[in-house]
């Protein structure tokens, strides 16, 4: 058995290796929070930056006592057993892994908060499940990962040199004590210091829950981005875990399984009914068309579609013309009060052609979705109306499963960019152009149809060019707002946005000239990717227009202040098209009865005001009076509480609400 002075030295080594990890920590949040500091709010003073980075401090002190512990049980212990094998260099490959580890993470921290507006989060589960052979492709193309792979690596050598130096330093050894009591006491006193020492990290500098600081309560200042520099990568990447986590239990803000009867009531409108199946709860009857049946209906989701450009303060820009042009025509209905389903792509599709709501399942990648089409999907109560439902992406169609998905759901056909033979953009698939000029060359020959379109050219990498396509880069620059961040960056991805308008538009005329019978829907399918500094409002970095245009479509064809999402899209068309009595099902309600919520993953939208739904954040909208927003606030807890719940029962537990199961 080794001396008590072989394992006194080894825990000071555990110290200086805790110690060198937690001013890494410490360094990394001080720069991140210096480097990217035009995403700071113009209200944060240095209050607020000490009492973030204190709150850090206390944070990583979990972070880096994951690491050490990890050290103390593969050297410290090992070395109590085998006192004479020597272990230095075992610490020193540790904690060189670990600082590999972490640079790696921070290398990537920088662009995933320019793309997300958050350090990691459940965004990091959706990349395993996307195409990561086209995410490694953009990460070399658009962020610049050789570089940030070469930084990382060059950082790991100074640490390792640092760390090696640093646990070679002389250590102190155990003191001679005069009598063999006081030894004892003294040995007894470090071991029981060690497991103290262990829980004051563990709960951040307390010892308890009741004081501790972890990533759910760790954002206590006024700003957002200072919140997010709290919590180190090791943290967030935590926060990810345990939010997927969570939501496959259903435990996510407003889902409560308890209540899925109640709720499946609320959507039936009474109490009347008594049934196990959730079929009958979400039946609802058209009240009768109000515009003649189209030929053609065309749901347009365009990638990246924000709505800020949109925005009268930035009309010199100039990229949001095309719609902004549609808009203004007789035929046509628009609301700003409107959000994506989810945060990025696959959420805005399998909402759309579920009818569910986003709860942090994919739908794309659930068994249950291949066995049979949900009881709210789209396509087979289409056929109910005598349509062909199609879907056609600018991409290919394994992505994310879609076109599977997509099929399973009900879909007839899925046309990715090689079934009709358009050359390839980029990784993510061909540009908007060739994807329409296929479609309206499909729609001559074609029955009547409901196709499902997904562009993808306003996607990084942001490779077009723009010159040829008749963009001018130069031009956008000097129209760019002086509060304008990133300005070369920001005007290359506003030109791959007014190229989308501009397809997007070209098709809806051509198509209305050819076919005067065709209704379109046009939206986006997330906005939070551009923006034009670091910090938009609410409006500007979650909201997506709609309009609906076509035949028989009029200013008021909807009330003028009415709010959605995507999930209200398919009854608003039944109640829009659908002959007098005809069923149909859906969790939402049609926009024809004046909805007044809109929400997706992390905010809501009312006629007056947006909010995040997990903070108390909110703002009014651009150019509305000011007024309490608590009564919206209201509602939309109401309104979100409900479709979740429905929503992931039907994706985990089907159509039986037997509450026993």
């Amino acid at each position: 058995m080794m001396s008590f002075n072989k394992f006194f030295e080894n825990i000071q080594k555990d110290l200086k290796t805790y110690i060198f990890l937690l001013v890494l920590f410490c360094v990394y949040r001080g720069y991140f929070m210096w480097y990217m500091r035009d995403f700071m709010s113009p209200e944060a003073g240095s209050s607020d930056i000490l009492l973030a980075m204190w709150i850090g401090f206390r944070l990583s002190l979990k972070s880096a006592g994951a690491f050490t512990l990890l050290s103390f049980l593969i050297c410290t212990i090992p070395n109590i057993v085998w006192p004479k094998i020597k272990f230095d260099k075992l610490r020193v490959v540790l904690a060189t892994i670990y600082t590999l580890f972490l640079s790696i993470l921070f290398q990537a921290r920088f662009p995933y908060y320019r793309e997300f507006h958050t350090t990691f989060n459940q965004q990091v589960i959706n990349g395993f499940h996307d195409d990561v052979n086209a995410l490694f492709i953009t990460m070399i193309q658009q962020y610049n990962l050789p570089l940030r792979l070469f930084t990382a690596f060059v950082l790991v050598y100074i640490f390792y040199r640092a760390i090696k130096f640093l646990l070679a330093t002389p250590t102190f050894s155990w003191p001679v004590f005069a009598t063999r009591k006081m030894e004892y006491l003294a040995k007894a006193s470090i071991i029981v210091f060690i497991p103290i020492f262990m829980l004051f990290m563990r709960f951040g500098a307390s010892f308890n829950y009741t004081y501790s600081v972890n990533w759910e309560n760790a954002g206590i200042t006024k700003d957002t981005f200072l919140n997010e520099c709290i919590l180190d990568d090791i943290q967030a990447m935590y926060r990810a875990y345990s939010s997927n986590e969570r939501t496959k239990d259903g435990k996510i803000s407003g889902l409560d399984q308890s209540k899925i009867l109640q709720y499946s009531q609320q959507v039936a409108g009474h109490t009347n009914l008594n049934s196990n199946d959730i079929t009958p709860y979400l039946e609802r009857t058209a009240q009768g068309p109000k515009i003649k049946k189209p030929k053609h209906i065309f749901i347009i989701l365009g990638e990246s579609w924000a709505q800020w450009p949109m925005l009268e303060k930035y009309k010199a820009l100039h990229v949001a013309d095309g719609i902004k042009g549609l808009i203004k025509e007789d035929n046509a209905f628009y609301t700003r009060s409107f959000m994506p389903n989810g945060t990025f792509t696959s959420a805005a599709l399998t909402g759309v052609i579920t009818g569910l709501t986003d709860v942090s399942i994919y739908p794309n990648y659930q068994h249950r979705s291949f066995q049979e089409p949900y009881i709210t999907a789209i396509a087979p109560q289409f056929h109910k109306l005598g349509y062909k439902v199609d879907f056609w992406y600018a991409g290919f169609p394994s992505w994310d499963r879609m076109k599977d998905f997509s099929i399973a759901q009900g879909f007839d056909a899925f046309f990715g960019c090689p079934d009709y033979n358009a050359p390839k953009q980029n990784i993510w698939g061909t540009k908007d152009g060739y994807l329409f000029d296929a479609l309206e060359e499909h729609v001559a020959s074609e029955e009547p149809t409901v196709h499902l379109v997904m562009t993808s050219t306003n996607h990084p990498p942001y490779n077009l060019d723009l010159e040829q396509e008749g963009f001018d880069v130069n031009k956008e620059l000097a129209a760019l707002p002086v509060e304008a961040s990133d300005r070369d960056e920001l005007a290359k991805e506003l030109g791959h946005y007014w190229y989308m308008d501009k397809i997007v538009t070209q098709f809806v005329k051509t198509t209305m000239e050819k076919y005067p019978d065709s209704l379109f829907i046009i939206t986006g399918d997330h906005a939070d990717r551009m923006n034009l500094n670091g910090t938009p409002s609410l409006f500007e970095r979650h909201s997506i227009p709609l309009l609906i245009y076509g035949q028989g479509v009029t200013k008021d064809l909807l009330p003028k202040e009415v709010s959605g999402s995507h999930t209200n899209l398919f009854p608003t068309l039944m109640e829009l098209i659908a002959p007098k009595g005809f069923e149909y099902y859906s969790i939402a309600e049609s926009m024809t009865t004046g909805t007044e919520i809109g929400f997706n993953r992390v905010a809501w939208i009312s006629k007056n005001g947006m909010g995040l739904i997990d903070t108390p954040q909110q703002e009014l909208l651009p150019d509305t009076q000011d007024m309490d927003l608590s009564v919206d606030r209201e509602k939309a807890n109401e309104k979100i509480g409900m479709m979740r719940t429905i929503s992931w029962w039907l994706l985990e537990k089907g159509n039986s609400i037997d509450e026993s199961k």
